[in-house]
């Protein structure tokens, strides 16, 4: 009989009852979880026994690996067969009268889910698919019975698949989100190691930090620093009290910040010492931002005498240079510092330029 034959084949009425009777299932988790097992019943595996043929299998013998291409499906007459289905899932065992490989036979040419190894000395029967239309011929209430427990199981199988992917990808997530949120915690934790609590700029170490990570990317062009020096900062501590000369640093880092740009760096050193690292090689460019520090402070002072209100500010000293990128800090420093103690020594409040030193060499 050919499939258009078989399409439209007309069964009697006992064939008619038997397989409505087959196919009239409870919906109970019971009986889901009978209709989804591999393990054949006694018609079924009666009928592929007497249609299938018999193979011998030996231990570690391979029937079929995953991608290929299957036209036959297994039941198991005697011995134990090994499903691998790869991706770190269980292996599965299965034992006398369960089958597997339907789809082979359903179907025909079906790319192989799985790995199939006797595990030991066994026996199985083989149907191929072209034998599918002399099964239905035969007996077709048992096949209908089959098929509707196959396709039940191959959805069961399906779903299955689909939650392990859902949970795994739902672990994948929370670990990406862990590694997310430590990457953000190490960040935080980087910054503040980097970071002058008081003012949020960077302190000496994330200054540290930052001229290594420009040495390391080849930055070899000159640098401008500008050191800033809060002038009778004592004086102010000692009258007004610590918060209050607290508000003046954090006066002095505003200005440093509302001047840098955003390839410059702002440091608070210790103390009541600042700096800037500008991004210019131009002698012009550094003694504009070093004005702008000394010259907003100015203006913040004449306020305050105006208003008669406790300090905001204080007297700026600033020593400005321009310095060789691959120097160290302390050639850097001793350079810019040398500017700024002329500018105390000629009364503060003002900007001096210090031109590279002669070497001590």
């Amino acid at each position: 009989m050919n499939r258009e034959n078989l399409a439209f084949a007309m069964p009697d009425r006992n064939t008619e009852e038997k397989a409505r009777a087959a196919v009239d299932v409870s919906h109970s988790a019971h009986d889901v979880i009978a209709m989804t097992s591999a393990i054949l019943s006694a018609d079924e595996f009666e009928l592929f026994a007497r249609m299938g043929r018999l193979r011998a299998v030996s231990p570690g013998e391979v029937l079929f690996r995953r991608g290929d291409s299957g036209t036959a499906m297994y039941v198991i007459a005697r011995g134990e067969i090994d499903l691998d289905f790869g991706d770190d899932l269980q292996v599965k065992r299965l034992g006398p009268n369960e089958f597997f490989g339907e789809l082979g036979l359903l179907i025909g040419d079906h790319a192989r889910s799985a790995d199939a190894i006797a595990a030991c000395d066994g026996q199985l029967i083989e149907l191929r698919h072209h034998e599918f239309e002399r099964l239905v011929e035969h007996d077709p209430a048992t096949v209908s019975f089959f098929l509707r427990r196959a396709i039940m199981r191959v959805v069961y199988n399906e779903q299955g698949l689909i939650r392990r992917l859902r949970r795994r990808n739902h672990d994948l997530q929370a670990a990406l989100d862990n590694l997310h949120t430590t990457t953000h915690q190490l960040n935080q934790t980087e910054e503040l190691v980097r970071t002058d609590e008081l003012t949020g700029l960077y302190n000496r170490r994330g200054l540290m930090l930052h001229m290594q990570e420009c040495r390391e990317i080849g930055l070899t062009t000159a640098l401008g620093l500008v050191l800033v020096d809060c002038d009778r900062f004592k004086q102010v501590n000692d009258e007004h009290g610590h918060l209050v000369g607290d508000r003046v640093l954090q006066s002095v880092a505003s200005i440093l910040r509302a001047v840098v740009g955003p390839e410059d760096l702002a440091c608070r050193l210790g103390g009541d010492e600042f700096c800037l690292v500008v991004a210019s090689a131009r002698r012009e460019d550094v003694m504009r931002v070093a004005s702008y520090v000394v010259r907003t402070a100015q203006n913040l002072l004449a306020m305050e005498a105006e208003e008669g209100i406790a300090p905001l500010i204080c007297p700026l000293s600033v020593g400005a240079c321009l310095v060789e990128a691959d120097a160290d800090w302390n050639a850097w420093y001793a350079q810019a510092d040398a500017a700024l103690y002329r500018a105390k020594r000629l009364g503060g409040g003002r900007v001096e330029w210090q031109d590279p030193l002669p070497s001590t060499a």
